[in-house]
């Protein structure tokens, strides 16, 4: 696979590792030569959009905002923005040369809520959560709890502080977001189920008799698990037959299992949508769960 059809589906941005499961040393490395790949010094790969926003902010004196900040920080995200995301000063006049191919925005910074003409990690988050879709919202907070740079109860106090008109979304992003979610195909998946109105954690251990897994997402009340399939963890022989057992050791110990493709959960919401709200699922009464920990 081309490492930036690889990058892609890992969130745009990965390190080495990841990048290889899914491409070849010499495919990296020519295409960082050919400039449609970006090795920064961290050891991460990225594609050209996560420097564009930095880049963009930096000839308009603002500050790179939403998606585009949300990669500077090094977070994966559900899809690079596509043009680089600018915020200015509510008084700032650009020209309309200047900012064409620009998504601008023109909105006021507290003090400390930039630093090297990114917005910091918490107001990246709540930018995102009050002007994006509730999916790709959470997929940036996920990423910013994965990555250390916010915590959860610093997010919900933020959301209190946006004006009241944003303030439900925001809530809503900050109340579902969480760090165990292993990257945005996983993320945008949770949101549509918490959409289709299931209660689903990422990554919780099932723990019962001979049966010990732990899967992308499960919502233990319906006995349901939820599986983001991606041909980086499944794409040989012995993965598959991995993958048949432990499925089947599910079923048979009376769990539901649903398994959805990167193509499925990106391309094909309204079908993830149409399983999750199937009647079978409608039917299934939820059991208290059992405390999990933040």
């Amino acid at each position: 696979m081309r490492p930036e059809d690889a990058l892609d589906r890992l969130g745009d941005i990965a390190d080495a590792g990841m990048l290889l499961r899914l491409s070849s040393r010499g495919a990296v490395r020519r295409a960082v030569q050919e400039g449609r790949v970006v090795r920064d010094s961290r050891g991460r790969y990225s594609l050209p959009a996560a420097a564009e926003g930095r880049r963009a902010a930096s000839e308009l004196s603002g500050v790179a905002s939403h998606l585009s900040a949300a990669m500077a920080h090094g977070w994966e995200v559900k899809a690079p923005p596509a043009r680089p995301q600018v915020m200015v000063p509510r008084n700032r006049k650009v020209d309309p040369e200047r900012r064409a191919g620009v998504d601008l925005r023109w909105r006021d910074l507290r003090a400390g809520e930039c630093s090297r003409r990114v917005t910091t990690a918490g107001r990246t988050v709540m930018d995102c959560a009050r002007d994006l879709a509730f999916d790709e919202a959470l997929a940036v907070a996920d990423s910013a709890l994965r990555h250390g740079n916010v915590t959860k109860p610093r997010l919900t106090q933020l959301a209190e502080l946006v004006p009241s008109r944003y303030r439900p979304r925001c809530r809503r992003v900050a109340q579902h977001a969480d760090g165990r979610a292993a990257n945005p195909f996983e993320s945008v998946l949770r949101a549509l189920a918490i959409v289709a109105g299931l209660d689903v954690v990422p990554q919780l251990v099932i723990a019962e008799g001979d049966l010990r897994v732990r899967p992308d997402l499960v919502d233990e009340g319906r006995r349901l698990v939820l599986e983001a399939d991606s041909y980086q963890f499944h794409g040989s022989r012995k993965a598959l037959l991995r993958d048949c057992e432990r499925y089947n050791t599910l079923v048979l110990h009376g769990w539901t299992v649903l398994r959805f493709g990167w193509e499925h959960v990106i391309l094909q919401p309204d079908y993830v949508l149409a399983c999750l709200r199937s009647e079978p699922l409608r039917r299934a009464v939820p059991l208290p769960r059992r405390a999990i920990p933040a």
